[in-house]
């Protein structure tokens, strides 16, 4: 076991991490966190593959990349950390793997938004234009952060998360046509709901795991709506109009 990891309160949950040392789960723990993200891979691969296919311009081709590729790499990052972090072996692997499930994760927010800030109709001003590029650079600077200060304020990790995944939220305002918010804000709250978990490691057995459920579920709304809404309008009922 690593020289960090902490003494086990039962097989299914650790004592809890002193400071800003790193949670060492139990292999049931382990266990929960590899399946309950590789179980999302596959499908992640699928869904990818059909916004592409039902992409009948270049913003959507484009959108869908971008959104269909982080959607992908969360879930396979993660996967392949949880499971290295697992085999306590190759830890230099470990390290930069975990610094890279940290980072996807800004990436996977804005990717999230992306669809929405490139193919809704909104009313034109400053913050609509740009806030793509905001939620973008917002992205970088956390990565960046992560970097630099990784595992060293785990609470402002999860404040700088919750701000990139909120500040989009004030494009909904300007949209002219509203289709699929309703599935994106649902998918916000379970992320949000879902944080909860993701701060309670040794004190909820599997708590990461329940936080990965969470994530599978919250990803779930928004891809739906990315491609019920977004790309796939296709197959929408027409409006009638009076």
């Amino acid at each position: 076991m690593e020289k960090d990891a902490v003494p086990a309160k039962s097989r299914f949950m650790n004592a809890r991490a002193s400071g800003n040392k790193a949670y060492i789960p139990t292999d049931l723990e382990h266990i929960a966190n590899v399946l309950t993200h590789a179980l999302s891979v596959i499908p992640s691969l699928v869904g990818m593959f059909l916004l592409l296919r039902h992409s009948d311009d270049k913003w959507k081709f484009f959108s869908g990349f971008v959104y269909g590729a982080a959607l992908v790499a969360l879930f396979l990052v993660s996967t392949f950390f949880h499971y290295v972090f697992y085999t306590r072996r190759f830890k230099p692997l470990k390290e930069i793997l975990h610094k890279c499930d940290r980072a996807i994760i800004y990436i996977f927010i804005a990717a999230s938004y992306t669809p929405w800030l490139l193919l809704k109709d909104a009313e034109r001003n400053f913050w609509t234009q740009n806030l793509s590029w905001i939620v973008w650079t917002m992205a970088m600077l956390g990565i960046i952060y992560q970097y630099f200060f990784h595992e060293r304020y785990k609470t402002l990790e999860t404040l700088f998360y919750l701000i990139i995944g909120i500040t989009p939220g004030y494009a909904w305002f300007y949209m002219h046509e509203k289709s699929g918010l309703w599935e994106l804000c649902m998918g916000g709250l379970v992320y949000i709901a879902g944080v909860m978990f993701f701060k309670c490691d040794g004190r909820i057995p599997c708590a990461h795991a329940i936080w990965h459920l969470f994530v599978n579920i919250g990803a779930t709304f928004h891809f739906y709506a990315v491609y019920t809404h977004l790309i796939n309008t296709d197959h929408q009922p027409k409006e009638i109009s009076s």
